[in-house]
């Protein structure tokens, strides 16, 4: 397997999918680095989610069951 040469913003991934940034936000959170998702450290506070190809494909999917059944977002239990 290559490693990852790149990946893509969240920001970046809501336009290429042409969907709302703080959908995938609240889609994507349940998903680990093994599902693609990542999180780039920038200075001081600043973090940036993003996503490797494999993670934008998984988050494609997510995001066609979400709309195909809306409720899956609302099941969500924050850990504490």
């Amino acid at each position: 397997m290559a490693g990852i040469g790149h990946v893509f913003t969240i920001t970046r991934v809501a336009e290429m999918l042409g969907e709302d940034e703080d959908l995938l936000h609240d889609i994507c959170i349940e998903m680990d680095p093994e599902d693609g998702r990542l999180i780039v450290f920038g200075p001081g506070e600043e973090a940036i989610m993003a996503f490797t190809h494999y993670g934008v494909d998984n988050l494609t999917e997510l995001v066609k069951m979400v709309k195909a059944d809306p409720d899956l977002l609302r099941h969500y239990t924050p850990r504490e």
